[in-house]
C-alpha cells in the first residue's frame, strides 16, 4: 500500500542537516576527539546548554551516525574521528560551513530562483562572478569545502581510471589542487599544472607546499573563460566540477580551448556529477543542478549524452564514460583528441 512516508522523509530532511551544522558549529566532534567520552552533564557545562538541549542534539547526532553511544555516554563514531575534528587533513568541517553560512537561506528562496532565473547567493548586478576575491573569508571557507570533497573524488577517479601512462596534466580550474595533488601522488610519473585565477593559486600553492609536491605540481594564474589559450604541452587535461557551472555555449568554447592546448593523442577527462541519458536522476546530480540554479547565472547538472555531443562536436574521439561513487562526482566522461594524421584520415 502506498503512504505518505517518503514524503515525510523528503518534508525533514533539512532537521537532519541543520542538527549536523549546529554540532559543527559548537565543535563537538573536535571537543571529544581521541575517544573522548561525552555525557550529557559535561555538554551543559562545556557548550553551555541546558540539559535538554544537550540530551536532544547528542541523541540526535547519534541517531545520524556522528556519535556512537557507551555506557556513560557519547563518543564520536568513526566517520566523525576521521572528517569532522577539526585540524585532521580531510577535515569536512569546512563544507557543513559553506552550505550552512553560504547557502542554506539562500535556498528558502528557491521560488524566487525558479521564477526569475536569477542566481540568489550573490548580484550578477553587482559582481562580475561569484568566484571573485571580495569576501575573502567566504573565499577560504569555500574553497576548504572544495578541498575536502575534491581529495575524496579524485581518489575515486584514480581507481576507475588509469592515469599511470600519461605525464602531464593540466588540471582546469583546478581550486586548491586538489586532484592534481591526489592524482600525482597516485601517479609518480606524473606532473601537474593546476590554472586558475591569482587569488585561487595563492590557496593552491599553500596545499602544494604542504604536501611536499612543490617539485610535482605548478600553479599558473589564468581565466580559462577570458584568456583566449590554455597552456599547453599536457597529455592530459582535467575538468572537475567545472562545466555544471556555466551554461551550454559557455562549456562548449571551453572545450574548444581544452580541445586546442590538449597535444595530440592526449586525453580529456570531465569529472562531474552526472546525470542520467534521460535526465531523471541520479538526486545527487539533478539536486546539484538545483543549487546551480541558486548559485550560478547559467549553470545546470548535465547528462553524460549531452557532454558527449559537445565532444565530438569538438573534434574529440573515442568518447567512454566510467562510473563511480565520491562526494562531487558519480563518473568521468573521457574522450581523446587525434593525431594530426587521424583527423586526416
Amino acid at each position: 500500500m502506498i503512504t505518505p512516508t517518503p514524503l515525510m522523509g523528503l518534508v525533514t530532511g533539512f532537521w537532519s542537516f541543520k542538527t549536523f551544522a549546529a554540532a559543527v558549529e559548537l565543535g563537538l566532534f573536535t571537543r571529544i576527539a581521541g575517544g573522548r567520552v561525552l555525557t550529557v552533564q559535561t555538554a551543559t557545562t562545556e557548550f553551555g546548554l541546558a540539559e535538554r538541549p544537550a540530551d536532544l542534539l547528542l541523541a540526535a547526532c547519534a541517531s545520524l551516525g556522528l556519535l556512537e553511544r557507551t555506557d556513560d555516554g557519547y563518543r564520536n563514531s568513526a566517520l566523525a574521528e576521521e572528517f569532522l575534528v577539526a585540524g585532521k587533513p580531510y577535515y569536512f568541517g569546512g563544507q557543513v560551513r559553506y552550505c550552512d553560512e553560504r547557502t542554506y537561506l539562500p535556498w528558502h528562496r528557491i521560488g524566487e530562483a525558479l521564477r526569475t532565473d536569477k542566481p540568489l547567493t550573490w548580484d550578477p548586478q553587482a559582481k562580475k562572478t561569484v568566484f571573485g576575491d571580495d569576501d575573502p573569508e567566504m573565499l577560504a571557507l569555500f574553497w576548504e569545502a572544495m578541498y575536502s570533497t575534491s581529495i575524496f573524488t579524485a581518489r575515486a577517479l584514480a581507481d576507475a581510471y588509469d592515469l599511470s601512462g600519461q605525464h602531464r596534466l593540466l588540471d582546469v580550474g583546478g581550486g586548491a589542487g586538489a586532484f592534481s595533488i591526489e592524482l600525482c601522488r597516485r601517479n609518480p610519473g606524473l606532473r601537474a599544472t593546476v590554472l586558475d585565477l591569482p587569488h585561487v593559486c595563492a590557496q593552491a600553492d599553500a596545499k602544494i607546499a604542504a604536501a611536499g609536491l612543490t617539485s610535482t605540481v605548478e600553479t599558473v594564474s589564468g581565466n580559462f573563460l577570458a584568456d583566449p589559450t590554455l597552456p599547453d604541452g599536457h597529455d592530459t587535461v582535467l575538468l572537475s566540477m567545472i562545466l555544471h557551472d556555466w551554461d551550454e555555449p559557455t562549456n562548449e568554447l571551453i572545450l574548444a580551448r581544452c580541445f586546442a592546448a590538449l597535444s595530440p593523442g592526449g586525453t580529456i577527462i570531465i569529472s562531474e556529477l552526472l546525470l542520467d541519458d534521460d535526465r531523471s536522476g541520479p538526486p545527487e546530480a539533478a539536486l546539484m543542478g538545483m543549487n546551480m540554479l541558486v548559485e550560478t547565472e547559467g549553470g545546470r547538472n548535465y547528462s553524460g549524452a549531452e557532454y558527449r555531443r559537445w565532444l565530438h562536436r569538438a573534434g574529440f574521439t573515442d568518447i567512454r564514460t566510467v562510473a563511480f561513487t565520491a562526494p562531487g562526482a558519480n563518473g568521468a566522461v573521457l574522450a581523446r583528441k587525434p593525431s594530426p594524421h587521424e583527423a586526416a584520415v
